[in-house]
């Protein structure tokens, strides 16, 4: 493959990779390498279904078996999209959206086929999602997102994409104001509620491949993939305006709550520590600022 072209495609999002007619793997892109764990290294030279990535089904069926989706391309020329379940290096099964195509030569003869997968996370049920926290104990009993041990673990995985790959991110700390008050005006049952609420509107409101925390207290750490400055500001505020039009039922009153944030960009040089502490810094200067704003740094 041209190398103009090899740069493009480790620019996109989506895992890529081609094969021959046998199916043996000749181009796997960055993406690929992070959403299945397998280096270009590992896997180029072989086949796809050599217990490698291995595709099944949402039932568990090994579609390498006899309905591959890129082999069924090959053989009659059709485009194909499929939700299946890679396998991942570490053993867990990864859901991603595939599109698998042929392959043409410049006489339109079948040479080969390509498969683009993206991360499926988002068509996978809340529940499902929360029974991988569980499982992995990153799971956060109260407010049913992610808890400190998946806060700093993730961190140290996006840290190290940072590194070897460029891959940036961001961080917003989020902090609920004037908790305390809600916890001695309305109780604590109320309060409980009002940390499931507020996490539940980030929750939805983040894309599939985002992640959310919580850090502590009301505290709640957002981290957001492949953005650039302006891009976590702007998800900032839109979260900090979602939060302020929540509402919780109190019985005979309705509990409204601002957030404040901090919202830093991760560097290379960065620790889990330090990113935090930068990022914890900037949150208090919205908390001295007034509350019920983000701070940028």
């Amino acid at each position: 493959m041209d190398r103009r072209y090899k740069d493009i495609l480790d620019q996109l999002i989506n895992g890529v990779y081609t094969t021959d007619l046998n199916r043996v793997i000749t181009y796997w892109n960055r993406a690929a390498e992070k959403i299945t764990g397998y280096s270009a290294d590992e896997v180029v030279g072989k086949r796809c279904a050599d217990n490698i990535l291995v595709h099944v089904d949402g039932e568990g069926n090994n579609l390498c078996l006899g309905m591959c989706p890129l082999a069924l391309s090959m053989g009659d020329g059709s485009a194909r999209e499929t939700l299946v379940y890679l396998k991942h290096k570490d053993g867990h099964r990864v859901p991603v959206q595939v599109r698998a195509t042929p392959l043409r030569d410049e006489e339109g003869k079948i040479v080969g086929g390509v498969e683009i997968f993206e991360d499926a996370s988002n068509l996978v049920s809340q529940e499902e999602k929360v029974s991988i926290l569980e499982r992995l104990a990153y799971l956060d009993e109260l407010t049913r997102v992610g808890n400190r041990r998946f806060i700093y673990d993730t961190l140290e995985d996006h840290l190290r994409d940072l590194k070897e790959i460029g891959w940036p991110f961001g961080v917003v700390m989020m902090d609920i104001d004037h908790f305390k008050k809600v916890n001695d005006t309305y109780g604590h049952q109320a309060g409980d509620d009002v940390l499931r609420n507020v996490a539940n509107t980030i929750l939805s409101s983040l894309r599939s491949f985002d992640s959310l925390g919580r850090y502590g207290g009301e505290e709640f750490l957002v981290i957001l993939r492949n953005v650039d400055p302006q891009e976590l500001l702007r998800i900032a505020e839109k979260l900090r305006v979602l939060v302020e039009a929540t509402w919780t039922d109190a019985g005979r009153e309705i509990i409204t709550v601002t957030i404040s944030g901090g919202a830093t960009m991760a560097d290379p040089n960065d620790t889990p520590e330090s990113l935090i502490k930068r990022a914890d810094d900037l949150l208090y200067r919205s908390k001295q600022g007034g509350r019920n704003r983000i701070t940028p740094g």
